[in-house]
């Protein structure tokens, strides 16, 4: 008896990473200017919550919203990069013609 063959985990396509590549372009179209108002908008209510209100202009206020706008920038280019690359990923699949399974019986994990 055979031992069972372990799948290997499958490569990365040019459709995930072209997908990728258009959610941060769209991100930098779209998405640029609400992330740094939000996330700083998110920095001053932190500011406030920290050190009290009402936020006068010190360096710590003013480092914390400049974490505020960067987490905010990071976050939402990366929803849009993860979205674009599950749409590139998906598109990939339907133009290829679906995911190719191995028919034999030892392909089976179980």
């Amino acid at each position: 008896m055979t031992p069972p063959k372990i799948p290997t985990p499958p490569r990365y396509r040019p459709a995930t990473l072209v997908g990728a590549g258009l959610g941060l372009v769209l991100f930098l179209a779209v998405g640029l200017l609400p992330a740094v108002l939000y996330g700083g908008y998110a920095g001053v209510i932190l500011a406030g919550a920290v050190l009290g209100t009402p936020v006068a202009s010190t360096l710590a206020v003013k480092a914390l919203i400049g974490v505020g706008v960067v987490l905010g920038v990071a976050l939402a280019g990366a929803l849009f990069a993860g979205a674009g690359a599950a749409a590139g990923a998906v598109v990939g699949t339907l133009v290829s013609g679906g995911v190719a399974r191995d028919a034999s019986p030892d392909s089976r994990i179980f």
